[in-house]
């Protein structure tokens, strides 16, 4: 009977020994994911500061808004949001959405390409002057003055900066988003949120592509 007892307590004593271990396990895992997310995080910021200060003198010298301007990472994947409205004074991001790249004229462009020649249909790196709205097939639009020789065709190639219902409100990743014929298209909430900025701003806004 004893015998009985004891073998019955030192399986009682592994069984709560695996429970810990296990629940332990899970603490853990818990504090690694938030750890990665963190440092991945904190990498997307020092990116986007290291295209936010470059820009700020940029626009300081060819008066431009040095308070607000839109940067694009075109490295991230096309669910995730990857169009920031970004704080020039303070270093920080104030608000981020989903947007569109260009197919390149395929019927799905895989991986990333770039482009500068009309009619390629490609998005095109580098700094753009946002130009006057106007209302086009998609809506409300901008114009976009490209201010790069990477980019120098935008006008010509009727690069505009619109909404279209195919782009969602929130991030989809995994999934992809919809693409476009080289213009930075986002949905029509983020558009409005886009608008309220370029309209009151009294100096021209610079939106920054990059990879």
């Amino acid at each position: 009977m004893k015998r009985i007892l004891l073998l019955s307590l030192a399986l009682i004593f592994c069984f709560v020994l695996a429970g810990a271990a296990w629940y332990y396990s899970k603490l853990n895992t818990g504090k690694t994911h938030t750890a990665v997310t963190s440092i991945a995080n904190k990498k997307l910021l020092t990116r986007l500061s290291n295209h936010g200060k470059p820009l700020l003198a940029y626009a300081k010298q060819h008066g431009y808004n040095t308070n607000t301007c839109f940067l694009l990472d075109m490295s991230i994947e096309s669910g995730k949001n990857r169009f920031f409205i970004y704080d020039l004074k303070k270093d920080s991001v104030i608000d981020a959405g989903l947007v569109a790249h260009g197919r390149c004229n395929k019927d799905w462009l895989t991986g990333r390409q770039y482009g500068n020649e009309v009619g390629c249909g490609c998005t095109s790196l580098g700094k753009y002057k946002i130009g006057n709205p106007y209302k086009g097939k998609f809506g409300l639009a901008y114009k976009l003055h490209g201010l790069e020789s990477t980019n120098s065709n935008a006008f010509k190639r009727f690069v505009v900066l619109h909404a279209h219902s195919c782009v969602p409100d929130a991030a989809v990743d995994p999934l992809p988003i919809c693409q476009s014929d080289g213009c930075p298209t986002v949905s029509t909430p983020f558009l409005q949120k886009l608008a309220s900025v370029i309209d009151q701003s009294k100096q021209p806004v610079l939106l920054y592509t990059f990879d």
